[in-house]
């Protein structure tokens, strides 16, 4: 019994464990169950939400529109958001950021910076010595850098998300376009912390968009590939996308649906706003030639005239996609002088015609970079608000060579809803379909590192290597371990990007740095000098490209192995624990698929890249760690490296299986790896197996950020004060602005009341007076004095006009529910003494209630009609304009307290049993009850004819038999009408208790 009760402590043990991680989870959710994402553009965006009960729906702005413009406009005590910020751009277009996007993770030397500044002059951008960025001088008080602004208006985006779900929210996914590198991805993911949101993930906008399009048609994916072409043209730049389609087996969901990335081109300038800037030239010097012979100013030097002007030029490519001219119109748009010109389409397309020479461009690098043929894509599908303009249809329609385009899907919210779909499947919240994404590398980045090397006896020289991490188009979110073999003491690498031969100069060069990261190692000779008798495997350093794409080095390691005896030795109950919770929680397997992502792991080496020619001894170990999804289809096997053999302890080894263990693998000196059966477990005590033993020392790190340097801790923490205390003033700004709002609206209301009949009639004229003069006084006082109350003050005075005017709202109230809960009462007493004089005429032999139960009945009946009997007489002896005797809250507590007893008494009836019926004083038993079944009726038969008395009745199954009351007599089996007497007895039954009932 003990051994018992000590095996069942582990297992107990680890049931409370088991409860514990799930209630931990359970409170984790508890605070956020519901998550957003947002679509950043860079004209307008898009935020979606999911939240039980609301799947996958689009937030509508304080305008009730569903879509609101990137604007926010900077002043010395209050910012503004989206539409209002947009109508602010006219008024003040110094303070109004509007395509700051473009400036995130770029030095102040960029190619993008200067056309930022010439496009929108009106904006003074300052210098970061620090960082080497530019940022926003509003004022000489405010200057924002690019993240900043785009912190605010993320914490916009998130209050509009909280105020449609009606709930805080933390977690969102939100959108970048494809071409991002790793310093603007960085620079997204520090202004959503400033803005204190959870980022669950950065989704590429046109990854966003294929989601959103599987995800709605997938039923229309099979195990047959299907190539769809995704021609995203914005506001601020193109993108073209080739996905493919089809279903694959996973290792925990079964056959799934899965998109993967299978080319991407891009042009980063080419989209509507550097149409609407030809459009604004184009009005901009129709203007001048109308004002040529006036020596007017040049409308170029006018920075509210262009505002106008480029709000206008939207408007008009907006209506020259349906029209063929349009009539450009401008009231007063510089000095009182009105502008109006017309503009043709074919106008239009002249000053654009470069740019739609641009547009097959992006088709054909995604064709280059997917290694496709046009042939091979079945569908073009359009997506963004550009390629409404229709010369852009038309030019893209002959360069893919397709009957006709795509346009069955919501150009606009697409990228949205797939995003808020991918916020859904990371979220612990939500329980979605899984549908794997696998995303694709852009830039590929690679490993760069230098080491001594001996070519001949004594003559000794530096050679430079070279390590793809992530090649072009490879899948990510993935993790990779690379592992340098001849380093005994501290050395350096570097992190830099692969091959950009498929940019162009001009892309080059808004690129930024090709050089990523210098990464110093320390503590490596003291790795070695504390483990000198182990075997060393090499510096591990483990890299990590995460769903957001991007890079990070988790950590460097020093691992080293030796052969040790291993002893049978009893398992402690510690393992015994642990074993035991591991198979509570799934039998100790780790799975390798996960929803929404990819799943193998594999390791494979590296041959030479771009080029070089290195010795096997001198190449690295490059194992890859990432999820990918599992297909039938296995990986080819690594190159065969060429040349002699290598040293001891730095050749590169691959794993055949990826989960075999590292400590399973033969070691490089030829021993013996564990063999795949294990042996018994007596002959392992027997035989006592070595078995190598692994140590694993942790190697210091030290980066050095040469793309762009994030901002520092200290840094990001007085930025993120900083907008956190803008927005403490921004609410205490719109809590003032209620409380006054309020005040305003009482004193307007109350003043029409008084003059309302039903308030006359409960009021005397010098109450009215009274009311309406401090009603007159306060409102002069919000007129000549509110502009510099404090909220408090509002609040106090709103308070003592409510005070004021209590008494008369309360008796009109009263006067007002006064006829439905009268009439409630009254027909409540008429029910209840219907159901007391019901109840008084049952029989004694079928009565439920008790005497008792009836007089308290009675007692409240007569309370309540004394009650309202007096207190009804007593309001009529009392003006209209004194406080009543007759409220509502007392009718109702009376209704409360007579209805409880009431449905006391019939939930008693409901489940009430009938009492059994006595016998008679001649000894014979009652009349038996209609529905009494013939097997319950006493042992008596009188037997049918031709039947004697000694023959035993036909027994009934006992399943249907049921007790009756006593006395009850039995019916006659056999005869004649006897079938038709047991037939009728069912429906005498219902008849019979339908009667019993109250």
């Amino acid at each position: 019994m003990a051994a018992m009760v000590r095996r069942q402590r582990p297992r107990r043990l680890a049931c409370w464990a088991l409860m514990a991680v799930l209630l931990a989870d359970l409170l984790a959710l508890s605070d956020t169950l519901a998550v957003m994402s947002v679509d950043l553009g860079s004209e307008s965006m898009k935020v979606a939400i999911v939240k039980p009960g609301v799947p996958m729906e689009i937030v509508l702005n304080k305008e009730s529109r569903r879509k609101t413009p990137v604007t926010v406009t900077l002043k010395e005590n209050e910012r503004f958001f989206g539409d209002s910020a947009a109508s602010m751009a006219i008024k003040n277009p110094k303070a109004t950021l509007r395509y700051f996007q473009h400036l995130l993770g770029k030095q102040e030397n960029n190619p993008h910076v200067a056309l930022y500044r010439a496009r929108f002059p009106e904006h003074e951008l300052g210098f970061d010595p620090q960082r080497q960025t530019v940022y926003f001088q509003i004022s000489p008080q405010l200057q924002f850098s690019p993240e900043e602004v785009l912190s605010m208006l993320l914490n916009y985006s998130r209050s509009l998300a909280e105020d449609f779900a009606e709930q805080p929210i933390k977690d969102a996914v939100i959108t970048v376009p494809a071409f991002f590198n790793q310093a603007e991805r960085r620079a997204v993911l520090q202004a959503a912390r400033m803005a204190g949101l959870k980022v669950l993930q950065l989704i590429n906008d046109n990854t966003a968009t294929a989601l959103s399009y599987g995800v709605f048609r997938r039923k229309d994916i099979n195990t047959t590939a299907q190539n769809i072409m995704f021609y995203d043209m914005g506001a601020g730049s193109t993108v073209c996308t080739i996905v493919t389609y089809q279903t694959v087996k996973t290792k925990d969901s079964g056959v799934q649906p899965q998109l993967q990335i299978r080319g991407v081109g891009f042009d980063r300038t080419l989209g509507g706003l550097e149409m609407e800037l030809r459009l604004r030239e184009h009005l901009a010097r129709l203007f001048n030639e109308q004002r040529k012979g006036q020596r007017a100013k040049d409308v170029r030097e006018n920075p509210r005239a262009m505002a106008k002007l480029l709000r206008e030029a939207n408007r008009l490519k907006t209506v020259l996609s349906a029209n063929a001219d349009h009539m450009a119109q401008i009231e007063g748009l510089m000095d009182d002088v009105d502008f109006k010109a017309k503009v043709t389409r074919a106008e239009f397309e002249d000053l654009c015609a470069d740019l739609f020479e641009r547009v097959p461009g992006p088709v054909q690098q995604a064709l280059q970079s997917a290694e496709m043929k046009l042939d091979e894509i079945e569908q073009v599908i359009l997506v963004g608000g550009a390629t409404r303009v229709p010369k852009v249809q038309e030019v893209l329609l002959k360069a893919v060579g397709k009957e006709e385009l795509g346009k069955n899907i919501n150009a606009d919210e697409a990228a949205a809803m797939g995003a808020v779909y991918q916020a859904a499947a990371l979220s612990k919240a939500f329980k979605v379909k899984p549908f794997v994404v696998r995303d694709a590398v852009i830039y590929p980045i690679l490993v760069e590192f230098t080491r001594e090397v001996e070519e001949e006896p004594g003559v000794h020289s530096l050679k430079h290597n070279k390590r793809i991490l992530f090649s072009r188009m490879g899948p990510y979110p993935q993790r990779k371990v690379i592992t340098f073999n001849r380093y005994s003491h501290d050395f350096n690498f570097h992190i830099n990007y692969g091959d950009l031969g498929f940019l162009g100069p001009e892309d080059l060069r808004v690129f930024g740095s090709q050089n990523l990261t210098t990464v110093k190692l320390k503590g490596v000779g003291e790795s070695f000098r504390k483990y000198p008798d182990y075997e060393s495997k090499g510096i591990k350093a483990h890299f990590n490209l995460d769903e957001s794409g991007v890079l990070s080095l988790d950590r460097v390691e020093s691992v080293f192995e030796t052969l040790v005896e291993d002893s049978p030795e009893e398992e402690s109950t510690l393992t015994k624990l642990g074993n035991t919770i591991s198979s509570l929680f799934g039998g100790g397997a780790t799975p390798d698929a996960k929803e929404n992502g990819t799943d193998s792991v594999q390791e494979e080496e590296e041959g030479p890249a771009e080029g070089s020619k290195d010795e096997p001894g001198e190449q690295a170990e490059l194992k890859e760690e990432a999820d990918s999804p599992t297909e039938d289809a296995s990986p080819p096997p690594p190159p065969e490296p060429k040349g002699s053999a290598a040293p001891e302890g730095e050749k590169t080894t691959e794993k055949d299986d990826g989960e075999k263990p590292e400590a399973q693998k033969p070691s490089d000196k030829g021993e013996a790896g564990f063999e795949s059966v294990p042996p018994a477990p007596e002959e392992e005590k027997k035989q006592k197996p070595a078995r190598k033993q692994r140590m694993v020392e942790e190697i210091g790190v030290e980066l050095v950020v040469l793309d762009l340097p994030d901002l520092p801790e200290d840094e990001l923490a007085r930025s993120a004060q900083k907008l956190q205390d803008l927005t403490l003033r921004d609410l205490e700004k719109q809590e003032r602005e209620k409380a006054a709002n309020s005040l305003e609206a009482f004193i307007f209301e109350t003043q029409d009341k008084l003059y309302q009949p039903e308030y006359q009639e409960v009021s005397t004229e010098e109450q009215r007076e009274d009311i309406s003069g401090k009603l007159s006084a306060t409102s002069s006082w919000l007129e000549d004095e509110g502009f510099g109350a404090t909220t408090a003050m509002l609040k106090e005075k709103l308070a003592e006009l409510r005070k004021l005017c209590q008494g008369l709202f309360f008796r009109v109230e009263e006067r007002k529910k006064w006829p439905e809960r009268l009439s409630a009462l009254d027909s409540l007493l008429n029910h209840s003494s219907m159901f007391l004089k019901g109840a008084r005429l049952i029989p004694e032999m079928d009565q439920i209630f008790t005497e008792v139960e009836m007089t308290t009945l009675e007692k409240v009946i007569n309370e309540t009609w004394a009650w309202k009997n007096a207190t009804m007489a007593e309001q009529a002896k009392l003006p209209a304009t004194e406080k009543p005797v007759l409220l509502s809250k007392d009718i109702e507590a009376k209704m409360m307290a007579l209805d409880r007893e009431v449905q006391y008494l019939l939930n008693k009836a409901k489940f009430a049993k009938p009492r059994p019926r006595p016998k008679d004083k001649n000894g014979t038993r009652a009349e038996p009850p209609l529905n009494a079944s013939a097997s319950d009726q006493g042992d008596k038969v009188i037997p049918p004819p031709g039947q004697t008395e000694d023959a035993k009745p036909i027994s009934e199954p006992e399943k249907e038999t049921r007790s009756e009351p006593a006395g009850s007599e039995p019916l006659e089996l056999g005869g004649p009408g006897a079938e038709s007497e047991q037939k009728e007895q069912p429906t005498e039954q219902k008849r019979t208790l339908k009667n019993d009932e109250l």
